[in-house]
């Protein structure tokens, strides 16, 4: 039966920066497709028609979907919109599952709120649809790091990844969740942390990595 990853990146990024978390899970065996979009240009909602379109082109029997942070959000758009998919597990590396406080500082001023684009609208400041996969739903998120939300958003609550707090990646539909010492992005990088996201690939669950 032959097996795919999908891979979704974030907010003001193309894809890249999950380069190296790509390249351990093809060595665990996985055949690997990342997907780039316009995040900010485009909404949550329309990036996962986009998604859809993609997925349909990936030659396998399974496909399981890996999504960093705004990414995580065009997910849960795209089993809304697009519920039939092939089987598979969806993993969410620092996804602001119930909106992002970072995101509200940045909101809250026309000098800093383009920054954010359209990514805003059902998407990071909150509303996007809830979990509705009807399959295992995993979570990696950080608990120790540096970043904008540390810089500019003093409301942003503790522990969290320097830009996404931990209490919001939580959600009673998550199957498993892991908590990392880990930034943002530091955890894209991280060799245990790709080692858990190919145990949760292969099990469903962190404590078999």
């Amino acid at each position: 039966m032959r097996e795919a990853v999908v891979f979704i990146h974030g907010a003001w990024m193309t894809g890249l920066e999950m380069t190296p978390l790509r390249r351990r899970l093809a060595r665990g065996g996985f055949s690997c497709h990342p997907f780039s979009y316009p995040s900010l240009r485009a909404t949550p909602e329309d990036n996962a028609a986009r998604l859809n379109r993609f997925l349909s082109g990936v030659e396998a029997d399974v496909v399981h979907l890996v999504a960093h942070s705004l990414g995580g959000l065009v997910l849960l758009h795209l089993f809304d919109r697009y519920p039939v998919q092939r089987p598979g597990r969806v993993l969410m590396l620092g996804t602001p599952i119930n909106g992002s406080r970072t995101a509200a500082c940045f909101a809250r001023t026309p000098l800093t709120r383009w920054l954010l684009g359209r990514s805003i609208r059902r998407g990071l400041l909150g509303g996007a649809p809830r979990w509705k996969g009807g399959r295992e739903l995993g979570m990696v998120a950080g608990h120790r790091g540096f970043g904008i939300g540390t810089l500019f958003c003093r409301a942003l609550e503790q522990p969290n990844d320097g830009t996404v707090a931990l209490a919001e990646t939580r959600a009673p539909e998550i199957n498993a969740h892991l908590s990392v010492p880990y930034g943002h992005f530091a955890m894209l990088w991280s060799a245990p942390v790709a080692d858990a996201v190919a145990a949760f690939l292969k099990s469903g669950d962190f404590a078999a990595r």
